[in-house]
């Protein structure tokens, strides 16, 4: 049996291209702080004309295995997670056998996951499992998030963003999954959905949608306290996770979420939180479930005593998210990798609380455990491979207006066919895959830029079917 199941390895890329939060407010005619204050976010990453989810796949996964030098042949489980419906037939993981069709490894388990934004998590324990189970084969599992976030004209649009994050799963890794730390909660919501198939744009619920995410914290948080007190025989808290990891449609949550879990400390064991919380929520100990959602004033305080603990265990997993916005199913993974680049060199035997919602809805509260690993699957080489600050630097910024312009190319060729891209690549770096055209029978072409050689041999890895 694998021992030690987990995550060995991870990469991340993001378009060069976003728009700042600031400026969108200005040519919005938004209040000024309305999505820098108001929503916590300070840029958002797009796709232009020439990247999709696809694409961004391609990318990351190419570069995973050419990092950290994995043989293609050692893949024996491939899920992808995604709710940026390219076709719906045909999986994005089939565009990705591609790379490994080449190397002459089609012996690879594993499709696509869709719920929102928690199809990445529901691949990566697909993948996990399969690797402590008595069908694995001895060989990595690999899960790819990859999604492109894009709001009609309106309030939901700074909400946005777009990334692809790639998993390696194997065992004797330095991320681990304490599996029996776990909690979920499914039920059913109409907070946001895609029932449009001509219109990649989603039907938002805000207000519902935040409570919904609130309400599915509560509980998976509730059964993870249950499953850890039965096994461990103590009380769990807060205090029992060194690092919160949360997924972020934009950071004002986050910090909502954190003080909610805080709130949820203090009414099951009013010990566990310090003398001050203990006072200032003490007048909200009486609110029921529902008037707790709706209170402002109970946001704001548990907000304010909650801070000095969201700077030490939340404030280091916000960087990426907050620079490339909402990316769906990479959302919470591009959260992780902020705490891997930020804390990478304290983070050995540390315990991370992740939580992962969907809406629709699905949710889940895991643990995971964290050691130094050993090269090349060690948290200061997963930290030198993603390169977070380098990447984030390289970017191109766009005005508003030429944003705009680019989600009304991308809007009018959705479910498009017979047409060709630009083929403007001058901002994509080296080894990057674009779009460079959809045929009229609506099969989509692919090149790589200034293409590296493969593992396997002396060409491109794709270049269409």
């Amino acid at each position: 049996m694998a021992k030690d199941v987990g995550i060995l390895a991870i990469d991340i890329y993001f378009p060069p291209t976003f728009v700042q939060q600031e400026a969108l407010e200005a040519h919005d005619g938004a209040s000024k702080g309305k999505y820098t204050i108001g929503l916590g976010q300070d840029c958002m990453a797009f796709c232009t004309e020439v990247e999709d989810v696809i694409s961004m796949s391609l990318t990351v996964v190419t570069s995973l295995l050419e990092k950290y030098q994995i043989d293609p042949k050692q893949i024996g489980r491939l899920e992808v997670g995604s709710e940026t419906v390219i076709d719906k037939s045909k999986s994005i993981k089939t565009f990705l056998m591609q790379i490994f069709e080449k190397c002459g490894n089609t012996d690879i388990e594993g499709v696509d996951s869709t719920n929102a934004c928690y199809g990445g998590t529901a691949a990566l324990f697909n993948c996990v499992n399969w690797v402590e189970s008595s069908s694995w084969d001895g060989r990595y599992g690999l899960v790819v998030c990859t999604d492109s976030a894009v709001y009609a004209e309106g309030p939901a649009r700074p909400t946005g963003g777009a990334a692809a994050i790639a998993l390696l799963v194997g065992p004797d890794a330095p991320i681990t999954f304490e599996s029996k730390y776990r909690g979920s909660h499914m039920s059913h919501a109409y907070d946001f959905y895609k029932p449009n198939l001509a219109s990649e744009y989603p039907v938002v619920d805000g207000k519902l949608s935040q409570t919904c995410y609130l309400m599915a914290l509560d509980s998976c948080y509730k059964y993870l306290c249950s499953k850890y007190e039965r096994i461990e025989g103590k009380q769990f808290s807060m205090s029992d996770a060194d690092y919160f990891v949360f997924h972020s449609p934009y950071n004002k949550l986050v910090q909502k979420s954190f003080a909610r879990l805080l709130y949820n400390d203090f009414l099951r064991n009013a010990s566990s939180v310090d003398e001050v919380a203990k006072e200032k929520l003490g007048p909200f100990s009486t609110l029921s479930s529902d008037e707790s959602y709706q209170s402002r004033d109970l946001e704001k305080v548990s907000q304010q005593v909650a801070k000095p603990l969201y700077d030490a265990k939340v404030q280091p997993t916000t960087l990426i998210p907050k620079q490339i916005g909402n990316t769906y199913t990479a959302s919470l993974y591009s959260a992780l990798a902020s705490l891997i680049h930020s804390k990478h060199t304290k983070l050995a035997g540390k315990r991370v609380v992740l939580f992962s919602y969907g809406s629709g809805l699905t949710a889940t509260m895991f643990s995971l455990k964290l050691n130094e690993g050993q090269n090349p699957f060690s948290l200061s080489n997963i930290a030198t491979v993603m390169n977070v600050a380098a990447k984030l630097k390289s970017r191109t910024e766009f005005p508003p207006e030429k944003f705009v312009k680019v989600l009304k190319v991308n809007e009018h060729r959705y479910g498009a066919k017979d047409f060709v891209t630009s083929k403007d690549i001058s901002l994509l770096a080296s080894g990057t895959y674009y779009l460079t055209e959809v045929d009229s029978m609506y099969r989509r072409f692919y090149a790589q830029k200034v293409a590296e050689k493969s593992r396997c041999d002396n060409g491109s890895l794709t270049n269409g079917q």
